[in-house]
C-alpha cells in the first residue's frame, strides 16, 4: 500500500457566532466509516475560519466499537512534529504526523480531540446523514473506552477535523462532492453507503459543502457570516486537500438565486447580490477550469426545485430554469447529472415530486436525497 487517498472529510465553515463561541475542557468524539482499508493515517486539521489560534491538546484515532465506545487495545495517540499537542494559527490548516494505524475495508474508526485550554470553535461545518454524527463530553476522555453519558451530547457540528488520509491501495480513490446545503445533508452519505455495498469498492465519498453558501457571494456581517465563504474564497483550497481524487460533482448556485430580497427587507440581503445569468455560469466555470488544472473529471449537478420556498418569485424560477440548461449544454464539463429531473414533479416541474420535498419547499426529503445518490452513482461506480 503505497497511495494516501482521503477516506473521510468535510468542508470547514465558519460556525454561527454566538455567546458561548468558546469551549474549555472538552472532548470531541468522531466516528467515521471508512470505505477502504489501509495500514497508516494522517489527520487533516483546519483553523481556517478561526480569528485566533486554537490548540489541540490531545489527539487519539481508535476502532470504534459503537457511537460513543471505542476499543483501546489498538487506540493511538496522534502526534504532530513528533509532539502531543499543537497550535494551529488563525487561517491555517496542518496534518498530523503519519500514524501506523491497521484500518479494515469498511470498519469504522473514531477521532477523539481533547481541548484543554479556551478555544474558540468557529472553524466548523453541520452535516447531516446517517453516516454524520459527532459527539462532545466533559474533560479529557481522548482515551476513555466509552464516553460518559451523564457528560455527553451529540453534535452534527464537526470542529477542525476536515480530513482523514489512508495510506492504501493504489486502485483506491476518493470523489468529491462540492456544494451548499443540499450537499451538507444527506445524499452525500447515502452515495458512500451505496458505493460500500461493493465488498470491492474503491471509492470513498469526501463532502466539501457548507449550508447556505454562493457561487459568488459572502455575507460580512456576523448576522449571516455562518453562510460561509463565496466560491472563489473556498473551491480551489477545499479540493486541493483532498488525496487521490479524481472526480468532483458540483452542486450549487440556488442561494445566489434565492437570497436577495432588498434592503427593505432585509438590510443584509441587497437585490444588487442577484447575479445575471452569465455571471452565475462564469462562476461555474471558474470551478471548472479550477478543478482541471487539478487533473479532476468535473461532473456538474443542475438545481432542483424551488416552488413554494418563501422567497420563490417567477423570476428566480426562469434564472434557475435558464442556468440548468446551460449546465446540461455546457461542454467544458464531463458531464451533467439532471438531479432536477430525477426529483421534479411531472404535473408540476417547478415543484418536488409527491413524497420528495422536505417540507420547506427548497431541501429534499430523505427518499429524495436517496434518488439523489442513485442518479450520482451511475455517474462515478467502479
Amino acid at each position: 500500500m503505497s497511495k494516501w487517498v482521503t477516506v473521510w472529510g468535510n468542508a470547514t465553515s465558519i460556525a454561527d457566532r454566538r455567546p458561548e463561541t468558546y469551549a474549555k475542557d472538552i472532548t470531541l468524539r468522531y466516528p467515521v466509516t471508512c470505505a477502504f482499508g489501509g495500514n497508516a493515517i494522517r489527520l487533516h486539521f483546519s483553523n481556517f475560519c478561526g480569528t485566533e489560534a486554537i490548540t489541540l491538546s490531545k489527539v487519539s484515532v481508535a476502532q470504534a466499537v459503537s457511537d460513543r465506545e471505542i476499543n483501546l487495545k489498538d487506540a493511538a495517540l496522534v502526534t504532530f512534529g513528533g509532539s502531543e499537542s499543537v497550535t494551529i494559527a488563525a487561517g491555517q490548516e496542518i496534518f498530523s504526523d503519519e500514524i501506523p494505524f491497521r484500518v479494515k475495508p469498511q470498519s469504522k474508526i473514531s477521532v477523539s480531540v481533547y481541548l484543554k485550554d479556551y478555544t474558540l470553535m468557529r472553524s466548523a461545518v453541520v452535516i447531516t446523514g446517517p453516516l454524520s454524527r459527532g459527539f462532545f463530553s466533559v474533560g479529557d476522555c481522548v482515551f476513555s473506552s466509552v464516553l460518559p453519558l451523564k457528560f455527553t451530547r451529540t453534535t452534527q457540528t464537526f470542529y477542525f477535523l476536515t480530513g482523514i488520509d489512508l495510506l492504501t491501495d493504489d486502485n483506491n480513490r476518493s470523489v468529491i462532492l462540492y456544494g451548499d446545503s443540499i450537499t451538507a445533508q444527506s445524499w452525500a452519505d447515502y452515495l458512500a453507503i451505496k458505493c460500500m455495498s461493493d465488498p470491492y469498492n474503491r471509492t470513498a465519498v469526501i463532502r466539501r459543502a457548507a449550508s447556505g453558501t454562493r457561487v459568488l457571494r459572502e455575507y460580512d456581517c456576523i448576522t449571516y457570516e455562518s453562510y460561509g465563504l463565496k466560491g472563489e474564497n473556498r473551491f480551489t483550497r477545499e479540493i486541493s486537500t483532498v488525496s487521490g481524487a479524481d472526480t468532483v460533482i458540483i452542486q450549487q448556485g440556488i442561494n445566489d438565486i434565492i437570497h436577495p430580497v432588498g434592503t427593505d427587507i432585509n438590510p443584509f440581503r441587497p437585490m444588487s447580490d442577484l447575479p445575471t445569468l452569465d455571471e452565475l455560469e462564469n462562476g461555474i466555470i471558474y470551478y471548472v477550469e479550477e478543478a482541471k488544472r487539478k487533473g479532476l473529471k468535473v461532473l456538474l449537478g443542475t438545481l432542483l426545485p424551488i416552488y413554494g420556498w418563501r422567497t420563490y418569485a417567477p423570476f428566480r424560477e426562469e434564472m434557475k430554469n435558464g442556468f440548468n440548461a446551460w449546465l446540461k449544454s455546457y461542454k467544458g464539463a464531463d458531464g451533467c447529472i439532471d438531479f432536477d429531473k430525477a426529483l421534479r414533479s411531472e404535473e408540476n416541474p417547478c415543484a418536488f415530486k409527491d413524497g420528495f420535498d422536505s417540507g420547506d419547499h427548497l431541501h429534499p426529503s430523505e427518499e429524495a436525497y436517496k434518488k439523489m445518490a442513485d442518479v450520482a452513482f451511475e455517474y462515478i461506480k467502479n
